[in-house]
């Protein structure tokens, strides 16, 4: 005898023999009856396995697969769950999930439904680390070119941290000893669920802040954090916090753990400290110690103006000694002076003079304006004479020429040719006809001789009986074919 799922004792079919008696039950039932069992034996497990195929529904809810080397399980965690969750699920990563077994009656399948999941193990986390480090590193989040210079002496620092651990407080005690400036501190989580969206936040907030505002913008950011586990500096090494710290516009130093821990902020931010005070040294420098170099600078500076003013004295001393006395180089001058003028008053008399017999010397020279137009009176002409002898002559060289090409133009005049005995036939549009080919019994033309012009028609092969008949009585030639006035047509 065996419980059926509904609690009742039924006998096995190998026991009586009569298995129609068992008892017949719907899918439905059977389903429930395996779920009711399920759950009430796997209350709450925790899994180990390989995380594959997840996804994210439109409606919030993650499903996915647990795996091992041997089995499968799917696996669901619900959207309100899903937020609370510590880390964000992908393909390949090795999680401990935690929650109940339950199954899914629409597909004969058994599931796990999800309240909590964890990296199983630091070797799984280093490696996640490894992967993110190289995804981002390809995307040029960690270049060196994008690392920016800190400010030399900034007014304004702000710090991203917890504000009741001892970071802030040994930031605080380390900016006072060295220099004090205004701290802005925007309190965040450092670990657990959300500090990774709080550290960016303050990240955006502190870059949001606009300069001459009611809050000063600061001038350096630093985001802090104690010592701690891989698990404790985790937040760190969230993708939303190194791409908040590549995108803030405000020099970022990076002081998370110790100085052996090393996250994924420390690549992003443009100088890394080893520790929080570290990060406050590197943010400012030692007030007494530039107040001992201004005091210095200032003393050498005294001291090269001192000694530049002491060589310049001794440069005038020595300039003045080798200065001539003014008032003897006046008495000179005057002196010279008094010699100039006794000497000009003697030398415009004789130049005057001189300057007399010149001009009575050139005039004397001169020759008188009537004489000279006379003269050029007389030359005009005979060169006009000269011109208008030269001119007939070229005219009647020229007359000459034309005369002669007039006579040759007019013995190759085709009238000259016509006065001889020859004839010019042209057609109807005026074209001279050269030659008998091309022309048709009936055609007009004209035929020009000495003394006048007549129309003329083409006649055919055969002439009239009579005009064979006269030229029959023509007497021949003494050479045959030889007729001196040729044929018209």
């Amino acid at each position: 005898m065996k419980d059926n799922p509904s609690g009742t004792a039924q006998s096995q079919p190998g026991e009586t023999g009569f298995s129609h008696n068992l008892p017949v039950f719907t899918v439905s039932e059977i389903s429930q009856a395996v779920k009711h069992a399920v759950e009430e034996n796997f209350q709450w497990v925790r899994i180990r396995g390989e995380l594959s195929g997840f996804k994210r529904a439109a409606s919030g809810h993650l499903y996915f697969s647990l795996k091992d080397a041997e089995a499968v399980i799917d696996g669901v965690c619900w959207r309100g769950t899903a937020g609370r969750l510590g880390l964000k699920p992908e393909d390949g990563m090795e999680v401990i999930a935690t929650g109940r077994l339950t199954t899914y009656p629409g597909r004969s399948k058994y599931q796990v439904i999800v309240d909590h999941m964890e990296l199983a193990g630091e070797g799984a986390l280093l490696k996640l680390l490894e992967d993110r480090r190289r995804k981002l590193e390809a995307e040029g989040l960690f270049a060196p070119e994008r690392k920016r210079e800190l400010p030399y002496l900034p007014e304004v620092i702000g710090v991203v941290t917890s504000p009741t651990g001892a970071v802030i407080r040994d930031i605080l005690h380390r900016l006072a000893d060295r220099f004090p400036v205004h701290v802005l501190l925007w309190p965040v989580l450092v670990q657990g669920d959300g500090a990774a969206a709080q550290v960016a936040a303050a990240l955006r907030g502190f870059d949001g802040i606009k300069a001459g505002g009611p809050v000063p913008r600061p001038d350096v950011v630093i985001v802090a954090r104690g010592g701690g586990s891989l698990e404790d500096l985790w937040a760190f090494n969230e993708e939303e916090v190194v791409r908040a710290i590549a995108e803030c516009g405000v020099p970022v130093i990076s002081a998370v753990g110790h100085e052996t821990d090393t996250t994924l902020a420390d690549f992003a931010a443009d100088r890394r400290a080893p520790t929080p005070t570290a990060a406050a040294e590197m943010a400012v420098p030692v007030r007494l110690d530039l107040l001992a170099q201004v005091m210095e600078d200032g003393q050498r500076i005294a001291a090269a103006v001192s000694r530049r003013l002491t060589d310049h004295r001794r440069h005038l001393d020595a300039t003045a000694r080798a200065l001539p006395n003014p008032a003897r180089m006046l008495q000179e001058r005057a002196q010279r002076l008094d010699d100039w003028t006794g000497r000009l008053g003697h030398s415009l008399g004789a130049g005057l003079e001189r300057r007399r017999a010149r001009l009575n010397s050139a005039a004397a020279g001169l020759i008188r304006p009537d004489k000279v137009i006379q003269m050029e009176a007389r030359r005009l002409a005979a060169e006009t004479r000269a011109l208008r002898a030269a001119g007939r002559a070229a005219v009647d060289r020229a007359r000459n020429r034309l005369g002669q090409a007039a006579a040759l133009l007019d013995s190759y005049s085709y009238e000259r040719v016509l006065e001889r005995g020859f004839a010019l036939v042209t057609d109807r549009d005026g074209a001279p006809v050269t030659s008998v080919k091309g022309l048709k019994p009936g055609d007009r033309l004209d035929v020009r001789l000495r003394d006048g012009a007549r129309p003329v028609t083409v006649a055919g092969d055969d002439a009239p009986p009579k005009e064979r008949t006269k030229r029959s009585t023509t007497p021949k030639t003494d050479k045959p074919g030889d007729d001196r006035q040729g044929r018209l047509l």
